[in-house]
């Protein structure tokens, strides 16, 4: 009997500091949604698992509207994740002249496996960015981030609409 008091007892402290050890923080949230605007399924589809398995033809396919390709919408992640990266970490950014058109760049049977690479690249180091940053400096930057986490979303729903449009989707993992 004392053996199963002794258990219950020792459960239930443990639950108490895990519960303690679990609260939130501004980090910790910011981090959440980085990594699932990267690389982590969970309440949607991250931008990797979105291009994940793609030619480099079908990430060029584009209808005959204004609209983007999924190779388009992925250099547009990649300039605008890279741009907070950089001026994140105090680096000055890639020049940009302010027009949005030219962060929409096509690719080639070469460059689209390497554009891959890249999104998945700059979203580990904006997550290594975010994870190593006091609290601080994460209080000037919450905003942006969390906008920046929320433009990758966005554009990932386009990119998944692009691919079940095209049949390039399927439900039950993610690629077909």
């Amino acid at each position: 009997m004392k053996y199963f008091l002794s258990m219950a007892l020792a459960l239930i402290i443990f639950t108490a500091n895990a519960q303690t050890d679990s609260t939130p923080t501004l980090k910790s949230i910011l981090l959440e949604q980085l990594k699932t605007t990267h690389n982590v399924k969970d309440w949607f589809v991250p931008p990797t698992l979105a291009v994940a398995g793609l030619t480099a033809e079908q990430a060029n396919w584009k209808d005959s509207s204004e609209n983007h390709s999924v190779a388009q919408l992925t250099t547009h992640l990649i300039f605008w994740n890279k741009q907070l990266l950089d001026k994140f970490n105090g680096i000055k950014p890639d020049a940009f002249n302010g027009d949005n058109k030219e962060t929409f760049s096509p690719v080639d049977e070469k460059s689209w496996n390497e554009t891959v690479q890249r999104l998945d690249s700059v979203l580990t180091a904006l997550e290594v960015a975010v994870q190593n940053a006091d609290d601080k400096k994460l209080a000037t930057w919450y905003s942006t981030i969390a906008h920046v986490g929320t433009h990758n979303a966005y554009h990932t729903g386009q990119i998944i609409y692009i691919r079940k449009m095209k049949g390039w989707w399927d439900d039950n993992n993610g690629v077909k």
